[in-house]
């Protein structure tokens, strides 16, 4: 079959993923430029209609392809180390690998040491046009969102965290095992394409499988939990918003996003999509105007622009605010508050990872 076939065959194959890929001719040159037409066949082989991080062992690939196991497990391997594909231990104990999927990795993968080299830059431009808002609506279609904003932490009542303490970073933090950081994908993007945002990069935290991945393929680097706690508060003391995936426990990692650059809060800034076809949110913004000055301090620090000043008096567009609690932070009166959104019990809609995903392939009718 033809070089071309089998890359808009691979993009095609990639949107049975539970995280796919809408396939565009923008894709397949991403995958052209990534993958030789042998290492395509190899992805090609390897199982979609499943959750993220849920490998398949080496030699089941294999016998999918007319390669020896030998030639296909390096294959494998060298397509895993340039981030290409997740790998990890196998149940049984065997050499696994998945397909990277929307928001686990690829292709975040080109950005997360940081560097600006040539094929960065080349990446970047091609995943900016390709993520545009259309592909980012279909990613993100299903009723079940992916991703929910965790508020800052000093903005969550403490008999709030006493029944619910999944809505806390602390919590998230306090559930993991192991620990990486890697650079934010979105502020490299930017940064490689010559729009460079003020805030830090290196705030990217992975957990559990993807961090033993991230160390191994030095996609990142090793930390520990107290360092992940310094991360959480530099992130916070510079304006971000803090997101993780949707579920109570097994939490796999958490970004903290700008309006400046962000896939998510800076598409909300600049009203592309939303808030609720990307994103779960939790919490809402409200005021104790007997305790409010004026000053217009939320207004200037709202990441996504949700609040203005009418004479002297913050309102709250209710339709945009994400309740990510930075305005709070930064009230200096008290006045600035999060609650539960009306509409919303408290609870999530999955109790961990697994559930969360498999909630999500059947929403989008894949099992």
């Amino acid at each position: 079959m033809a070089e071309k076939d089998v890359y808009e065959r691979l993009a095609q194959h990639l949107s049975f993923l539970g995280m796919g890929y809408p396939p565009t001719e923008d894709l397949v040159q991403i995958l052209r430029e990534n993958f030789s037409p042998t290492e395509a066949e190899v992805a090609l082989a390897i199982p979609t209609r499943v959750m993220p991080l849920q490998c398949v062992a080496a030699d089941e690939i294999a016998g999918k392809v007319e390669l020896t196991q030998v030639e296909a497990e390096e294959m494998l391997d060298g397509l895993s180390k340039r981030g290409l594909l997740f790998s990890a231990i196998t149940e049984d104990g065997k050499k696994g690998y998945a397909l990277q999927q929307v928001g686990f990795s690829f292709p975040q993968t080109f950005f997360w040491k940081g560097d600006d080299t040539p094929h960065a830059r080349n990446m970047a431009a091609l995943v900016a046009k390709y993520f545009n808002r259309e592909v980012t609506r279909k990613a993100y279609s299903s009723e079940t969102k992916a991703y929910r904003y965790i508020p800052v932490s000093e903005t969550i009542e403490p008999e709030f965290q006493s029944v619910y303490p999944h809505h806390a970073m602390e919590s998230v933090i306090e559930k993991a095992t192991d620990f990486a950081v890697c650079h934010c994908s979105c502020r490299m993007v930017a940064r490689l394409r010559g729009r460079p945002c003020e805030h830090p990069t290196e705030v990217c935290i992975k957990f559990d499988e993807i961090a033993r991945y991230v160390i191994d393929k030095k996609l990142g680097r090793e930390i520990t939990r107290d360092e992940a706690r310094e991360i959480i508060k530099q992130s916070e003391e510079a304006g971000l918003v803090h997101f993780v995936d949707n579920a109570v426990g097994d939490i796999k990692h958490n970004c903290n996003c700008c309006g400046c650059a962000c896939w998510n809060v800076g598409a909300l800034k600049r009203r592309k999509i939303p808030r609720d076809i990307i994103m779960a949110t939790y919490f809402i913004r409200e005021t104790d105007l007997d305790a409010c000055t004026g000053c217009g301090e939320c207004a200037e620090i709202c990441p996504v622009d949700a609040v203005r000043m009418e004479d002297d008096v913050p309102v709250v567009d209710q339709d945009w605010c994400i309740g990510c609690g930075v305005c709070v932070s930064r009230c200096p009166t008290d006045a600035a508050r999060i609650k539960l959104r009306p509409d919303k019990t408290g609870e999530l809609p999955a109790t961990n990872f697994a559930e969360l995903h498999h909630t999500i392939l059947r929403e989008k009718g894949l099992i």
